[in-house]
Order: C-alpha cells, then sequence, then structure tokens
C-alpha cells in the first residue's frame, strides 16, 4: 500500500502542477491560487468539522499559518515560470526544493549528509545547469523563468518542512492544512487586491465568464494538492518513509508527459538531459532521507 499511496502521490501533485501552469495562461497566476485554494478551503473545512480535527488545534498551528505564508508566493512563482517556459525542464527544478531544503535544514541542525546525498546535489546542481543552459538549435531558458523556478523551489521546501512540524496525527494533518489554506486565501487575496492597486487584471480578457468556465478545472488543481498530501500522509504511516519519499517524488515525470501528451512540447536534447538529471538528484536526496 505504501507504492500505491506514494505513486497516486505523485500523480496527482503532477496533475494539479500541470492544471495550474496551463491555467496561468489563460487566467492571472493570483488568480488561479486564490480561487484554488478558496475551493480547497471549503472541502477541507468540511472533512475538519466531519472528524472532529478542529480539536487538535494548539502551538503547533503556528508553523502551519507560517506555511501558509510561504506557500502563496512559492504556488505564483511555480505556476508563472510554468507559464513562461517548458513545464518539462521547471517541474524537475521546482520539485528539489520538497528534498533538498528539509535536507539543508537537518544539516544547520548538526546533520551531515551521507555519499547517496552528496551524489544527490552534486546531479541536481549539473542538471540545473544543463536545462536553463543554451545549446546549438534553439534558445535558453529565460533568466526570469529560471530565477522564478528556483525561488518557488525554495518556498516549497519550506512549507513542506513546516507542515511537518505542524502536526503528529492524520486529524492534526488535517487541521493544519486548512490552516494553511485559509492563511493561502488571506494573503493571495491581499497580494491581489494589491496588484489591482497598482493597476493590475484579476481577470482575462474575456472576463467572468472565463473563470467560471475554469471552475471544474480550478477545483481540481486545489482539491488535488490537497489529496495529494492526504495520501502521502498514508504513504509514509503505512510503511517506510524512504520508499514514500522517492516514489512520491516522481511526480515532476507526470507534469512532463502530460505536457508532451497535451502540449506536445519537446525539449532539447540539452534541456531533457538536464531535467532528468535534476529528477535523478531529487530521488538521491529524496532516498537518503
Amino acid at each position: 500500500m505504501t507504492a500505491a499511496f506514494a505513486l497516486i502521490t505523485s500523480l496527482l501533485w503532477g496533475l494539479a502542477d500541470f492544471g495550474g501552469g496551463l491555467l496561468t495562461r489563460r487566467i492571472p497566476a493570483l488568480t488561479v491560487v486564490l480561487v484554488s485554494q478558496l475551493l480547497a478551503v471549503g472541502v477541507l473545512g468540511t472533512v475538519v468539522v466531519a472528524t472532529g480535527a478542529w480539536t487538535e488545534a494548539g502551538p503547533r498551528l503556528w508553523f502551519a499559518a507560517a506555511a501558509g505564508l510561504i506557500g502563496p508566493a512559492a504556488m505564483l512563482s511555480f505556476y508563472r515560470a510554468l507559464a513562461l517556459g517548458p513545464m518539462g525542464v521547471v517541474a524537475p527544478i521546482g520539485a528539489l526544493g520538497g528534498v533538498a531544503i528539509p535536507v539543508g535544514v537537518g544539516m544547520a541542525i548538526g546533520e551531515r549528509p551521507g555519499l547517496v546525498q552528496f551524489a544527490g546535489i552534486a546531479v541536481a546542481v549539473a542538471g540545473v545547469v544543463l536545462a536553463s543552459g543554451p545549446a546549438r538549435g534553439g534558445a535558453p531558458v529565460q533568466r526570469q523563468t529560471l530565477v522564478l523556478t528556483v525561488g518557488a523551489a525554495v518556498g516549497f521546501g519550506a512549507v513542506m518542512a513546516l507542515i511537518a512540524e505542524a502536526s503528529t496525527t492524520l486529524t492534526g494533518l488535517f487541521l493544519a492544512l486548512f490552516v494553511q489554506r485559509v492563511c493561502n486565501v488571506l494573503v493571495g487575496g491581499t497580494a491581489l487586491w494589491a496588484s489591482v492597486r497598482r493597476g493590475g487584471t484579476a481577470l482575462p480578457a474575456e472576463g467572468w465568464g472565463a473563470v467560471r468556465a475554469a471552475l471544474p478545472a480550478l477545483a481540481f488543481v486545489g482539491l488535488a494538492d490537497v489529496a495529494a498530501n492526504g495520501t502521502y500522509n498514508l504513504a509514509a504511516n503505512s510503511g517506510p518513509v524512504t520508499v514514500a519519499a522517492v516514489l512520491a517524488s516522481l511526480y515532476p515525470v507526470v507534469t512532463a508527459l502530460a505536457a508532451r501528451g497535451v502540449l506536445s512540447e519537446r525539449l532539447r536534447t540539452v534541456q531533457a538531459t538536464g531535467a532528468g538529471l535534476a529528477l535523478v538528484g531529487t530521488v538521491l536526496l529524496a532516498a537518503a532521507r
């Protein structure tokens, strides 16, 4: 069951990333983040009430609140990067943060990486360089896309580390995710309001009709992300965490395959190699945790 839950996690995260990146090509990224998370809040709120998770409120929820402050910035950066650059490059690099940041936190408190972790870091860095570098026959990935992707990776890793501290039980996880999403909505809504005040737009050219038409897709993005957190928790609690982490970290493959199948996206050889190395580095880091 560990492998099954972890692979479902990869599928859900990968499709959520693909859907979010695709939606931001038609709808402002802040609106995608806000609406998808608002829909997720409604479902999570129902789950919290139904399971009695609200009884587990305590000081640990401050970690969830912190994750909720960081999460919208990371999601916005990631979706914007997916809209600007090749998903097959952005997704694997963005996935590094979810593993590399917890490893970095461990080093900061005195842990030292083993040989496999060092290998993962080296392979991941090489992958980033190759995935972003120029090659004959095409233009390199734009610097803005790389900056957004790296920023998103750092944010994702921080969120995962904070959520890990926010709960110790499954119902506690529901409550932590609910608090995180509420903060996501508050921060995202404030950012959208500020953007509009500065002359930005909250709606696509087609207006509210386009957002209403996209509600099923927006709901899927928000709920798939929530469900992936749940299946990962089940995977980690039903067997070896190493197995769960390695298999769950394969979600960029789903994003890349979706981009290839739906968008017919093609990568230059050097970019495909770099993206593959970034994914391998992610797996090595996860396997050594």
